[in-house]
This record gives structure tokens, sequence and C-alpha cells, in this order.
């Protein structure tokens, strides 16, 4: 299990990373902005992913790529989501 600490880090970080780009960060980008190994930043995910609050997130079957992490999906949905007339966003 990863340190707490970082993996609030981490799910904030998928969360930022869903706000600025429209979709979830590969875990080798998760790595790469906390600043962790590649294989930390794959686990990082795991632990994050198991202590969200509520079971909104979803990874691609037998893979490590998310494809939603609430409020967002990485999968386009009908669902889109604009802010301020900026539109980028899918959301679950």
């Amino acid at each position: 299990m990863t340190d707490q600490g970082l993996v609030q880090s981490g799910f904030t970080a998928i969360l930022e990373h869903f706000v600025a780009s429209g979709r979830a960060p590969h875990y080798s980008e998760l790595a790469d902005a906390l600043g962790i190994g590649l294989e930390e930043g794959r686990q990082l995910q795991r632990d994050a992913a198991k202590a969200a609050p509520i079971a909104g997130y979803w990874l691609a079957r037998d893979t490590d790529f998310i494809e939603s992490w609430a409020p967002f999906s990485s999968i386009p949905t009908h669902y889109a989501i604009s802010v301020d007339g900026v539109s980028g966003w899918y959301g679950q």
C-alpha cells in the first residue's frame, strides 16, 4: 500500500489532468507529474482508485488505463461538458 498522502496527491493529480486536458492521465504521466518511478505510478493509480470515496472510476478491462474518474469520462459520452463556453470534457 502506498503512503496515504501520496495516494491523495495521486487522486488529485488525476482530476487535475482531466481538467487540464479533457482525458485521464496514463500512469506514466501521473508518475512524471509526481516525480516518482513508472511502476510506483502504476501502483499509485491503483491505490488511488481503491481509495476513491465512491465507485466513480473505471479502468479499462485487463488494463491500467482509466476510462472514467468521477465526474469525468475519457470515453466520449452524450454528456458533453463545457465551462464558460469552453468544451473539451465528457461526464459520466
